[in-house]
């Protein structure tokens, strides 16, 4: 079986276990192709550990949770020399940041310095501790959520953080058939009757096998231009939405056309094509850009939303 089928296993072993949240899986996938890193938000209850534990074992991976609170420290992520009185000398302990999977659990509890080292590991797969610099696992990714819900004792991610991530995912509650799917399933786990369950479709190596093969997806100029079109509007709202002109104080950066691009192109190879549509722009732009646009206040008084900008301007700008 080649990776690329056993990648279409992974997705189906993925919808067995975890009922619903198709786009939520189809997005995940997509994001281990392109090598990018995730931010899941929506209220509890939702499976967001179920569903990242299931995917870092379907890649046989090394998963850590990690449960992010205000008296975190940025040592409880990197971490730390340990003196050893025997011999006199230090030995560096790895910490969670050292697992190719880390769910980030509730990840704007964590205070600035936390989010700091995290932003390090994010951007560069790398950790500094002590002066020295260590080198993260290839297939490193940060799968994070948060809950929209409860404000009190959070903190706002900065904005050089949110840009790391590739997508972020809104989750929203089941419907009431899949919510009775769900019931039953959880009932059938409680008995010890579970039928279905995750195994390795895939190791580490074989998905930065893929990710190289994924280079190779073909974008037309002109849809490369409607990419990069796309993001610049969001700088830019005059020229398109001139009614919405001041209601963005920061539009998306150059990251993101990049990153609309790579996720675009892993979504046509999911789907064995070697050339990109405009559908996977379209389809994946809201995920891509909805956290790199930070609101006026003039929005939320009007009732405006990210997600509202950003379908108008696909609305406007024409995908060739």
């Amino acid at each position: 079986m080649t990776n690329i089928h056993r990648l279409h296993e992974l997705r189906a072993q993925l919808s067995s276990v975890i009922v619903g949240q198709n786009e939520l899986l189809d997005r995940l996938v997509i994001a281990v192709l392109a090598g990018g890193h995730v931010l899941l938000e929506g209220p509890p209850g939702l499976a967001k550990t179920t569903i990242v534990h299931a995917l870092a074992t379907g890649l046989d991976a090394r998963f850590q949770r990690i449960q992010f609170t205000p008296d975190l420290m940025p040592g409880d992520l990197t971490g730390s020399e340990i003196y050893e009185s025997g011999n006199g000398t230090f030995r560096f302990v790895e910490g969670p940041l050292f697992n190719e999977i880390l769910l980030a659990d509730e990840i704007n509890r964590a205070p600035p310095k936390v989010q700091s080292a995290l932003l390090e590991a994010m951007a560069e797969h790398q950790i500094t501790v002590g002066g020295k610099t260590r080198s993260l696992p290839d297939l490193f990714m940060v799968l994070a959520t948060q809950n929209p819900l409860e404000q009190s004792g959070t903190y706002r991610l900065p904005e050089a953080q949110l840009d790391r991530f590739l997508f972020q995912i809104i989750l929203d509650y089941p419907s009431l058939e899949e919510e009775i799917k769900i019931s039953r399933l959880a009932r059938k786990a409680h008995e010890g009757h579970v039928e279905e369950s995750v195994t390795a479709a895939l190791k580490p190596n074989e998905i930065l096998s893929l990710r190289q093969q994924v280079n190779d997806v073909f974008i037309e100029e002109t849809l490369e231009r409607f990419v990069v079109e796309l993001v610049v509007a969001t700088r830019n709202l005059s020229r398109h939405l001139p009614e919405w002109s001041d209601m963005i104080q920061i539009g998306a950066s150059p990251r993101a056309s990049i990153s609309l691009l790579r996720a675009s192109m892993a979504r046509a190879f999911l789907d064995d094509r070697d050339y990109v549509l405009p559908e996977d722009v379209v389809a994946l732009a809201p995920d891509v850009l909805r956290h790199r646009l930070v609101l006026d206040f003039s929005a939320q008084a009007e009732g405006v939303s990210v997600d509202d900008i950003i379908s108008a301007l696909l609305k406007t700008i024409k995908a060739p």
